[in-house]
C-alpha cells in the first residue's frame, strides 16, 4: 500500500480548505484527520467553510471549529447562509462564492463532499469544488446516511482509537440539536472509523477515509 506522510510533503505553511455543506459534515467526514494534522507540529494554515447555517447552528459550527482546530497555527472559519437542502436551486451564487474562494487561497489540499454523495448539497459541493479548484490535491470524504451511498474509497488517514473518540466526543457534545436523529450515534460514527481501518490494516484498528481522484506522485 502505497503511504503519504502530510509532514514530509514540504516544508514551510501548509494549508487546507476544508468545505461543508452543513453544520457537522466537516466534523463526521474528515475531523478526526484535521485533528492529527493540527497536532503533528507542522505549520497549518486552515480554512474552515461551512455554507448552510442558521443562528444556533452556527454557533454548534464555530463552537465545535475551535475544538477541531484548536491546534491550528493560523485558522478562518466562515459560515455561510445558502439554504439547507435546496442547494441546486441556488447554484450560481454558490458557485460564486466558491469563485471568492479561488481568489482569496490556494490551498495544498482540500477536503470536500463526495461527488457522488446522494444528498443534493453534498453532491453539488463536490461537483462545485472540482469545477473550481482544477489543480490541486482534493480529498472527497464520506458521510453515512440512510440513503446508503458508502463506497470504497482509496486513501485512508490512521487514527488511533483516543483520536476517533475525542472526534465522536465533540461532535455529540458540539452538535446537541442533531442528538434526536437516528443516525447520530457514538457506535455509528466509531464503526465507520474501525471498517475502514480494517480497509486499510491500520495498527490502531481505526482510519477515515477519502476518495482521491487524482494524485499525481513525483
Amino acid at each position: 500500500m502505497l503511504e503519504l506522510d502530510f509532514g514530509a510533503v514540504r516544508s514551510g505553511v501548509y494549508s487546507a480548505l476544508c468545505v461543508g455543506a452543513h453544520c457537522d459534515d466537516l466534523e463526521i467526514g474528515c475531523s478526526g484527520t484535521l485533528m492529527k494534522l493540527c497536532a503533528s507540529g507542522m505549520p497549518l494554515h486552515v480554512t474552515w467553510v461551512v455554507l448552510s447555517a442558521d443562528d444556533e447552528r452556527e454557533q454548534e459550527a464555530r463552537r465545535s471549529a475551535e475544538v477541531v482546530l484548536g491546534k491550528a497555527g493560523h485558522k478562518d472559519v466562515a459560515i455561510q447562509r445558502f439554504p439547507d437542502g435546496r442547494f441546486p436551486s441556488v447554484q450560481a451564487e454558490i458557485k460564486q462564492y466558491f469563485e471568492t474562494l479561488k481568489g482569496r487561497i490556494s490551498p495544498d489540499v482540500i477536503f470536500t463532499h463526495y461527488s457522488q454523495d446522494l444528498h443534493q448539497d453534498h453532491r453539488l459541493v463536490g461537483e462545485l469544488t472540482w469545477n473550481t479548484f482544477r489543480d490541486h490535491l482534493i480529498l472527497e470524504y464520506e458521510i453515512p446516511k440512510y440513503d446508503g451511498d458508502l463506497g470504497s474509497p482509496n486513501v485512508f488517514v490512521r487514527l488511533d482509537e483516543a483520536a476517533c473518540r475525542a472526534k465522536t466526543d465533540n461532535i455529540l457534545s458540539s452538535f446537541r440539536t442533531q442528538e434526536g436523529k437516528h443516525w447520530f450515534t457514538e457506535d455509528l460514527f466509531l464503526s465507520l472509523m474501525r471498517l475502514r481501518g480494517m480497509e486499510a490494516r491500520s495498527p490502531t484498528r481505526y482510519a477515515e477515509a477519502f476518495y482521491g481522484r487524482k494524485l499525481i506522485v513525483g
